[in-house]
């Protein structure tokens, strides 16, 4: 007969970060509107690939959230941004 020995299980301890709270960048600054045309705010919440940064990491509001996704598709329609890169 086989004895095995029991594994404990052995909780690892976790560090937590503080992390600090994010804000909407565009309630920040103001904006009341985002124009499709203004590439280089655009590129800043869109991913190396292509993907639209979503809000829990860029820390945009749901409003402005709505805002950049529909400027980013324009935008994209209009081939200011492309679809994919690779």
């Amino acid at each position: 007969m086989l004895i095995r020995k029991r594994t404990r299980n052995v909780k690892k301890k976790k560090k937590f970060l503080l992390a600090r709270k994010k804000f909407c960048r565009l309630c920040v600054d103001k904006v009341k509107s985002i124009d499709y045309k203004d590439v280089k705010r655009l590129e800043s919440f869109v991913r190396e690939r292509g993907k639209i940064i979503s809000p829990r990491i860029s820390g945009n509001c749901a409003k402005h959230q709505r805002m950049v996704r529909e400027a980013i598709k324009k935008a994209r329609f209009v081939s200011l941004l492309p679809y994919t890169r690779i």
